[in-house]
């Protein structure tokens, strides 16, 4: 039977790595043929291929309530129940729509949609709202967050921004919208947001530098994802029952494991639905009942069968959770430390199995925060050493207790006063811990790389005295320490990272760093901060020998202040330096200026006649092994005229589109003299600018070019000097992943 259970999850599994779907008869065929194969005791195929026409006929069904490309960009009427807990941030309201229905055409059933300055918005709450739909898909960059795979995941098949809107009904059976309300004019020393998630698993409320903090030293699972504390709960409504039974205050007609099973379990139930009820706590809620179902009848078991059903009952009842991060990690967590305690030969002391579970976790969870994509706290084995029990013994029981108490004057409230103090504590001892030492980015590395690095932390695992154990440090330092291939001389590699409306271009040769503009940043959303900088550090690259920005606007340098925080810059560049932050000490643009690093050559040129920041647009032509490529910052048709008497008016192979392809650029006189034979898009999808601008784009394709969008592509690579077409990351076949 455990043979089948593997089998089951191996199943449910596979969908997780499919770059495409299998036609939709084949979901009805494969449990057909497990059936058959029924009779034969070829109970793990069985078992494989019902798993796996389940978790992909979910999938089919996830993928078929998206919003079809037809209606993408279009402003329809739609009605439907507020779900979850709206958030309003900066006078942006963000919240799911449910049950959305339309008149004029079918949409998704569930929506992620925000209104800018739009009124509050209940959970519970019916709306008729005029909605700007899109289909969902998000930024799509090397090594980052898959936001694609988690819209996916939440089964949300459209987003949108809200044009105008009506209630129809109040809200209704929106308790836990209530309670954040309650809890949001409670009085807890500032820390109401922390409060908030740690109670209601609503994240919302978390400054920007909270979250920095808790991701710098690995804890953010202890405020957020409360799967912990759901556990925590169960616990200590079962040690609690267990000590009355212990000392004869139990009573002896009511057996105390059963109740004390049960009991747990009802309170873990409870807690769940105070959170959300969302992904993490199910599984902790499903693990538990299972746990203690092993612990109440089938101990003799042992440790691996709870885990293994939990693993097939998480998935069977949502199969694509296997898209979330989370879900891996929960579980890989649970599995490091049955493998490590299950095989330790004599007991150890309950701080020594408290202080080595904290380590064994790190090494364990390394390997597969590095294949995520997700940052390693190096600072987190200590953090959590001390902010789990001040977390679970100290600051939840207040927390729980004055949520409970809150309709008793003064008592609910003072209760939710003392957490919201020993949490104050707790951010100010986790913010000293962050700036000391802040989490680390690893380098994406070569498959092999990682499998070896993967054996060492396996080795590590290992109980003393097993052969070849000692061989796991080596071994694991090469994910820190990873061989790097250089370019060879001569090849430039370039990346049009996608950041949305705006500009980031990376630029390597063999051992400098270039980077021409920054990024965008709207107010408090900052690409460069959240996209550019993360990528380069995956991509290895550890500081910049010249950050070139075209010119000042948000679109283009916003992102730079950010950039230059995280990583050290030698120098920088602008066309428009006077626009620019006093702190990136930006020098003028020097039209005209070569420079030659690893035989790839560089050269400026901007238009001295430049009247506004478009115009003043720095001009950066690359040439390697005679392949050129041009980059052109937001110059206008004006400014092209005045570069076809330049030095770089010279036949170029690539192309980055002028002012992202609007109309008033990408002259045909520039192509004419240019001769591009590929260009290079950066937008954002559904912009309110409308680039490129159609005209354009029938400029490009008369003159047969190739067209590469940002948009359409994801973040776009190329290796200048080799004379071969550009990869893209949508060639990364996954399923979740809409193609152009």
């Amino acid at each position: 039977m455990r043979t089948g259970m593997m089998a089951l999850a191996l199943g449910l599994l596979a969908l997780r790595f499919l770059p495409v779907l299998p036609p939709v008869w084949l979901w009805l065929v494969l449990p057909v043929m497990g059936l058959m194969a029924l009779p034969f005791r070829t109970y793990p195929l069985a078992f494989f291929l019902f798993g796996f026409s389940w978790a992909g006929a979910n999938a089919q069904w996830a993928l078929d309530d998206r919003l079809s490309a037809n209606l993408d960009g279009e402003t329809r009427w739609v009605e439907g129940r507020v779900t979850g807990l709206p958030q309003n941030n900066d006078g942006v309201v963000r919240f799911e729509l449910t049950d959305a229905r339309s008149r004029q055409a079918k949409v998704p059933s569930l929506m992620r949609l925000a209104w800018y300055d739009g009124p509050p918005v209940n959970s519970g709450e019916r709306w008729r709202l005029a909605v700007k739909l899109k289909r969902p898909a998000g930024l799509l960059n090397p090594h980052a967050f898959d936001y694609d795979a988690w819209l996916l995941a939440q089964r949300i098949g459209a987003t949108g921004t809200v044009k105008d809107g009506q209630r129809l009904a109040e809200a209704r059976w929106a308790w836990r919208d209530g309670i954040r309300q309650r809890l949001q004019a409670v009085d807890a020393q500032g820390r109401t947001g922390a409060l908030t998630a740690l109670v209601l698993g609503d994240g919302a409320g978390l400054s920007r530098e909270d979250w920095q903090v808790l991701q710098d030293t690995g804890t953010v699972h202890l405020l957020v994802i409360s799967g912990q504390h759901v556990g925590l709960l169960a616990g200590v409504v079962y040690l609690l029952i267990a000590g009355l039974a212990r000392y004869g205050m139990w009573p002896n007609r009511l057996p105390w494991l059963p109740w004390a099973c049960g009991l747990a379990f009802a309170a873990a139930l409870g807690y769940g639905l105070l959170a959300g009820f969302e992904v993490p706590v199910r599984r902790a809620c499903v693990m538990i009942g299972l746990v203690l179902l092993w612990r109440l009848r089938f101990r003799h078991l042992g440790a691996w069968w709870p885990l293994l059903l939990a693993l097939n009952a998480v998935l069977l009842l949502d199969p694509l959770a296997s898209l979330q991060p989370g879900f891996w990690l929960s579980f890989a967590a649970v599995a490091v430390l049955i493998f490590t305690f299950g095989g330790r030969l004599g007991p150890w002391r309950w701080w020594q199995t408290w202080t080595r579970a904290q380590w064994l976790i790190a090494i364990g969870l390394g390997p597969l925060l590095l294949v995520l994509g997700l940052p390693i706290s190096l600072s987190g084995p200590v953090a959590n050493l001390l902010a789990v029990p001040w977390i679970s013994l100290l600051v939840l029981p207040p927390a729980l207790l004055g949520t409970l108490l809150l309709p008793l004057p003064y008592v609910g409230e003072g209760l939710l006063w003392l957490a919201g103090g020993l949490i104050d504590w707790l951010f100010k001892g986790l913010g000293l811990m962050a700036g000391q030492l802040p989490a680390w980015v690893p380098v994406a590395i070569p498959l092999c790389t990682w499998a070896l690095g993967t054996l060492g932390a396996f080795l590590l695992l290992m109980p003393r005295g097993v052969p070849l154990r000692p061989l796991g440090w080596p071994l694991l330092l090469l994910l820190v320490f990873p061989p790097r291939p250089l370019l060879p001389e001569g090849i430039a590699e370039v990346w049009q990272l996608d950041v949305g409306q705006g500009l980031a271009i990376l630029v390597r040769t063999r051992h400098h760093t270039l980077l021409y503009d920054a990024g965008p940043r709207f107010g408090d959303f900052d690409l460069g901060e959240r996209v550019v900088l993360p990528t380069l550090r995956k991509l290895g690259v550890g500081g910049l020998d010249l950050m070139l920005l075209s010119h000042a606007d948000a679109d283009h340098a916003g992102g730079a202040r950010a950039v230059a925080h995280g990583l050290p810059v030698t120098r920088v560049l602008s066309g428009d330096p006077e626009a620019l932050p006093v702190e990136l000490h930006a020098e003028a643009c020097e039209s005209g200026r070569q420079w030659t690093w690893d035989d790839v050559r560089f050269q400026l040129w901007q238009w001295p006649s430049a009247s506004d920041s478009n115009q003043k647009s720095c001009v950066l032509q690359i040439e390697a092994n005679g392949e050129r490529l041009l980059l052109t910052g937001d110059i206008d048709s004006a400014a092209e005229r005045a570069l076809l008497d330049s030095p770089l008016a010279v036949p170029t192979d690539w192309l980055q589109a002028p002012h992202h392809g609007s109309r008033s650029s990408s002259s045909m006189a520039l192509l004419a003299a240019l001769q591009p034979k590929a260009v290079l898009i950066s937008r954002g999808n559904g912009n309110s600018f409308g680039h490129p601008h159609p005209t354009v784009m029938a400029r490009y394709i008369k003159r047969g070019m190739a067209i590469h969008d940002s948009v359409e592509q994801g973040a776009i690579r190329l290796q200048l000097g080799r004379f071969k077409p550009a990869s893209t990351m949508r060639q990364e076949r996954r399923f979740w992943r809409s193609m152009p």
